[in-house]
């Protein structure tokens, strides 16, 4: 009697700039690629961080390479390359440590992935990647420069810029927000930890930790 071959495991990975964004979007359509293929999604990796950020601040990141590094998932599925990152070095050396440990990176939105079905390298992902990346960093840029511009032009109106008097959170304030972190960092439990226990930024790790410290 012929026996079902074991669904091939995944881990899926959503990134959001920042807490106001959602990721369900993201997710919905990646969980039904994965249903749709007969892939079994063994993790969800969620990030809310800058696509610009160093990899060591990318916890979703460096928890596909740990899940690769054990053998658990044969394939990472992003949304698009964005999700990445928006900078062609991180998902160069992101892609590379998965395939390092025979593992794909399959992104949605041009429905291709890193490696073959051979398990050799897609040379068409590869070229694909770097310029996706070079595009999702330009659009930054561009976004940035007109942000700017329209606060120079602002300011030369004379307009009123920066938060609401009294909006800035104080130190108790931020503590008081993000009790979670305050507890691990009490606990001795490491930046990188940290956030990704509680699932939020670096940044904002670092930022309790020094306001802990002051």
């Amino acid at each position: 009697m012929k026996t079902e071959a074991a669904p091939l495991p995944v881990a899926i990975i959503v990134r959001v700039s920042t807490s106001k964004q959602e990721t369900s979007r993201q997710l919905h359509e990646l969980q039904a690629i994965a249903d749709s293929k007969g892939w079994q999604v063994v993790e969800i990796c969620r990030e809310t961080v800058s696509g610009s950020a160093d990899l060591e601040e990318r916890t979703g990141l460096q928890r596909a390479q740990e899940l690769a590094a054990a053998g658990k998932i044969k394939k990472v599925l992003v949304h698009e390359v964005s999700r990445v990152a928006r900078r062609s070095s991180v998902a160069h050396a992101f892609v590379e440590v998965l395939e390092g440990h025979g593992v794909s990176l399959y992104w949605h939105a041009q429905s291709i992935e890193t490696l073959l079905p051979s398990g050799k390298r897609n040379p068409a992902a590869a070229i694909m990647l770097a310029l996706l990346a070079e595009m999702a960093r330009a659009e930054k840029d561009t976004l940035r420069e007109r942000i700017l511009s329209g606060l120079d032009e602002a300011r030369r109106k004379g307009q009123k810029l920066g938060r609401p008097e009294g909006s800035k959170l104080d130190v108790a304030d931020l503590l008081a927000k993000h009790k979670d972190i305050v507890r691990l960092l009490k606990d001795g439990q490491s930046v990188r930890n940290t956030a990704k226990i509680t699932g939020k930024g670096g940044s904002t790790v670092q930022r309790v930790k020094a306001a802990l410290a002051a």
